[in-house]
């Protein structure tokens, strides 16, 4: 006997013709032989292995297609081969065991050669089916290992990625907080421009000069970043920082440089961070150093001038100025909104980038609702 041979249930209740089938498939497979049908159901019922079923019809108590009928409504036989043993040779006969999901029909009295032939290409057809099912499950379980690593993966950049916006939030929060604690006379001015900053912008995305530049992400990032314009004053010093009048040329040299200070303190932040994790840094450098370009570029530090000055720079400048006239210092009243306004109209195309200006214009009183929303005692004209 083979060692791997199929195993096939014989069920008739003719004693002969299971010693018949016994004789002819004994020699190739394992057989089970069982006088009735519910023994066979039984049988199968416990786990009793089975590659076809060879299945008389007209039998005592459970004839031949109540067993198939059972055995097809059971998903743990559903796939095993049924073939029929049958005296009648009538199609009806043949229909019936067909739509009941039977493989194949054997005729009695049969040929020997076709028994073994056809139980063998129904043990084929089994065990191929049996395969195929195993790969197909095999093939789930890899998917979904797969995919549950995906989620995984997914969950972990998830991760790292709220991580990363925790920690650019706290770097612009502690610079912030430095800028606040060394320049407390501005009080809501990063707050103000910050907003600021985010009008124009949103103003201006739909611009063709601007639109590729200010994406919705850019502008989020934009807003995130603009607290950080004057974070370079920290390293200013106090006597010429809190001087409670006009510098003199000397000491406003000094006061200018907190624009590489600031850029440099920024980068340096910025190197403690990957190279797709610094996007925002690189907004919060960009403004830091040029937001006293001017578009003539008659501004400081590098003395850039039209396109070649950043465009978050650019938006910037507006923005600043705007709040700095707005705003009361010991060395200047505090201009009205519409003076405001008026003042850096007249410098569209000179000190500010024309479009920017013209944004500023369309969006004036959201400029007045901000500063107001913000304001600080003595932004009380500018209301």
């Amino acid at each position: 006997m083979m060692h791997h041979a199929a195993h096939v249930v014989a069920v008739d209740d003719k004693a002969d013709i299971l010693l018949i089938l016994e004789d002819l498939l004994g020699v190739h497979f394992n057989m089970h032989t069982f006088g009735n049908g519910q023994q066979a159901l039984d049988y199968l019922a416990r786990g009793g292995a089975c590659d076809v079923v060879l299945l008389d019809i007209m039998m005592a108590g459970l004839d031949g297609f109540e067993v198939c009928r059972r055995l097809k409504a059971d998903a743990s036989t559903y796939d095993i081969p049924i073939i029929f043993l049958s005296g009648l040779r009538t199609s009806a006969e043949e229909e019936k065991g067909l739509a009941l999901g039977a493989h194949d029909f054997i005729h009695k009295p049969f040929s020997p050669p076709v028994v073994l032939t056809r139980v063998r290409n129904a043990v084929h057809s089994h065990r191929a089916s049996r395969l195929l099912k195993q790969r197909a499950e095999d093939l789930e379980q890899l998917v979904a290992a797969r995919t549950q690593e995906l989620v995984w993966q997914h969950e972990e950049l998830v991760r790292r990625k709220q991580q990363v916006i925790a920690a650019q939030s706290a770097t612009i929060s502690a610079f912030c907080a430095l800028a606040e604690a060394r320049d407390d006379e501005t009080g809501n001015h990063i707050r103000r421009t910050q907003h600021y900053v985010k009008t124009l912008a949103v103003a201006l995305r739909s611009h063709p000069r601007f639109g590729a530049t200010l994406t919705d992400d850019a502008i989020a990032l934009l807003f995130k970043s603009a607290p950080l314009h004057d974070v370079g004053k920290v390293a200013i010093p106090d006597a010429i920082l809190l001087k409670p009048g006009k510098l003199t040329p000397q000491e406003f040299e000094v006061m200018k440089t907190h624009c590489e200070r600031g850029y440099s303190a920024i980068v340096a932040a910025g190197a403690e961070f990957t190279n797709s994790e610094t996007g925002y840094l690189r907004y919060a450098a960009e403004i830091a150093y040029g937001h006293h370009e001017r578009w003539n570029g008659s501004g400081y530090p590098q003395g850039l001038a039209g396109e070649a000055i950043p465009t978050s720079a650019r938006l910037m400048a507006v923005a600043d100025v705007y709040d700095a006239l707005i705003s009361k210092r010991v060395y200047k009243p505090a201009f009205s909104h519409d003076d405001a306004i008026a003042m850096i109209a007249a410098e569209r195309g000179e000190h500010f980038d024309p479009e920017v200006v013209d944004a500023l214009l369309r969006e004036r009183n959201s400029f007045r609702e901000i500063a107001g929303e913000f304001r600080d005692d003595h932004l009380a004209e500018a209301r």
